[in-house]
């Protein structure tokens, strides 16, 4: 058991790093999005097809790597799914095609969403019941990423005037990744890892539909503030530099809050933990729409209202129902299918509508979050578990 434990760790400090990555990897988009505008020549409406790529590319990810994960080697296909989001990477600066580099971030979305989610079922076996703090960590790590390559992209702004070297940087660091993930064994379910506990029951479709329903709001929720409150700070008059600086604050007390979730799970149930984050989502929001805070202090705020719902989500989810390789591809399904419906209307929106509509989208998904959770506690309820 001993040995299990430390080939468990070792594993799962490889994840955490493999998840800056991905996370630097996802982030990059919303701070590079109006240089990839203009390198293919293309307006705010037009480029908003990438997000549409790229959660397409993980729908079509998170199928395939949850059928992979339970029938090979896992870090066989995490190293396969690192390679080829490293190809991808050092594609972007060269499709100067708005079609090309559309092609380009659905092979991105896809790798990425098969390391994230080959990974966090890889997680849940190797620590089995004592995982939602080991989770909550691993999800600091993909924050980290995204609050570190907006950072990234400005320092290399500032010494070479192309972002193309931040797509070429946070290639070689996942090419770094797959020797040292090649080094240790991978992970198996093991039902003996937790004891005496009573395994949790098979999903059934009403409970499992709605923590899709719940995945799919959250991964919209959060790809659509990260990826246009850049577009929309610059509509609104902020200048370039501190426009981009907003997904950094946001993806900072992102990471800062999952981080702080480690121990408050372990004082707190989900529900409480999920209760808060949502409530401060919604405010946060509110406060977007009728200028109650700075864009600074609401990008503060929204980060840490977003931190701990997916970890936390995910780990209720673990507790709730029995989790598979399937199982976990079809959270991250739901969450491609948001991520593809929510940032995609955002753009049109934001040419439709102005900038006002840009809060209101993010009071309603809040909101429908809140009414999602409340739907949820209530099954849990009447079925006694």
């Amino acid at each position: 058991m001993q040995d299990a434990t430390h080939h468990a760790r070792r594993a799962t400090y490889r994840y955490f790093l493999i998840f800056i990555a991905i996370g630097a990897s996802g982030g990059l988009l919303g701070p590079a999005l109006p240089h990839l505008a203009e390198m293919t020549g293309s307006t705010m409406g037009q480029i908003a097809v990438l997000f549409t790529a790229r959660a397409l590319g993980n729908m079509l990810g998170s199928v395939g790597s949850g059928l992979l994960v339970d029938r090979f080697s896992g870090h066989r296909v995490v190293i396969g799914m690192l390679l080829l989001m490293a190809a991808g990477l050092i594609a972007v600066p060269f499709s100067h095609a708005l079609v090309v580099l559309t092609g380009v971030v659905f092979v991105l979305g896809f790798a990425e969403v098969s390391i994230n989610a080959s990974s966090n079922t890889l997680l849940l076996w190797a620590h089995g019941v004592r995982s939602p703090p080991w989770i909550s960590a691993l999800h600091f790590c993909f924050g980290l990423g995204n609050m570190l390559v907006p950072l990234v992209l400005i320092g290399v702004l500032a010494l070479t005037g192309k972002a193309a070297w931040t797509f070429w940087l946070v290639a070689a660091y996942a090419l770094l990744l797959v020797i040292p993930l090649a080094r240790v064994p991978s992970p198996r379910p093991d039902p003996s890892r937790d004891g005496e506990r009573e395994p949790p029951p098979p999903p059934n479709a009403r409970r499992l539909g709605l923590f899709l329903a719940m995945f799919g709001l959250y991964v919209g929720t959060e790809i659509t503030f990260a990826g246009w409150i850049t577009a929309y700070a610059t509509l609104e008059g902020l200048a370039t530099g501190d426009a981009a600086l907003l997904v950094t604050l946001f993806w900072m007390t992102l990471s800062a809050g999952r981080l702080l979730a480690i121990p408050l799970l372990r004082k707190m149930t989900p529900w409480m933990v999920l209760r808060g984050c949502l409530g401060l989502g919604l405010l946060s929001a509110l406060a977007l729409q009728f200028g109650w805070l700075p864009l600074w202090l609401i990008a503060l705020l929204f980060g840490l209202a977003c931190s701990a719902i997916f970890p936390t989500l995910f780990g209720l989810s673990n507790a709730l129902m029995a989790m598979s390789g399937r199982t976990t591809g079809l959270i991250f399904l739901a969450g491609g299918v948001g991520a593809m419906a929510l940032p995609s209307i955002a753009g049109p929106l934001l040419d439709w509508a102005g900038t006002g509509a840009f809060p209101l989208l993010l009071v309603a998904l809040m909101g429908l979050l809140i009414a999602g959770l409340v739907a949820l506690r209530r099954m849990v309820r009447l079925t006694g578990r």
